[in-house]
């Protein structure tokens, strides 16, 4: 499915191809949520990162996290990519995973499909004010789970084209 985006300004557009267009998954980690984190929480996507084009490139910003564990600091690898003037985020590229790119949610313009269910990830990290709102049966992890996007779409196939 082919993905377009924006931010709110929009003076930085993009597409992108995805073969996972379902915002199935809320991060609840403390980068997500305070870059992009709307509800407590950020929804992020997978797409083809070799399909990622924008208009408006000199109006980008790459934030890279600070990342404390234990007595360590160290900075994210994870490259999240916002406009300039109006802040709006945008998507994450990690190099350690070239392949991929990571739209938000929140900037795409194009419907996108329904989940069948949400997985909820990093509750550990998750804010006292935040309320884990979903469906009955969602999965719900203090970390990361065990699957893939493309784990999760492959089980879920059949339930996200009923939708």
């Amino acid at each position: 499915m082919k993905l377009e985006g924006s931010c709110h300004c929009g003076r930085v557009t993009f597409s992108v191809d995805s073969a996972e267009p379902v915002p199935f998954m809320r991060c609840y980690c403390s980068i997500c949520r305070k870059t992009a984190g709307t509800g407590g929480y950020a929804i992020n996507l997978g797409a083809d990162h070799r399909t990622l084009k924008v208009k408006g490139k000199r109006h980008l910003r790459v934030y890279q996290a600070s990342i404390t564990e234990g007595d360590e600091v160290r900075q994210s690898t994870g490259q999240r990519h916002f406009c300039g003037v109006c802040g709006t985020a945008l998507w994450l590229y990690d190099p350690s995973w070239p392949e991929l790119v990571h739209p938000h949610a929140g900037a795409i313009d194009t419907p996108l499909p329904e989940p069948p269910a949400n997985v909820h990830i990093l509750l550990d990290s998750k804010a006292p004010w935040v309320r884990v709102e979903g469906r009955k049966g969602d999965q719900r992890f203090d970390g990361y789970p065990d699957f893939s996007l493309k784990d999760w779409h492959r089980q879920h196939a059949r339930k996200s084209k009923a939708s």
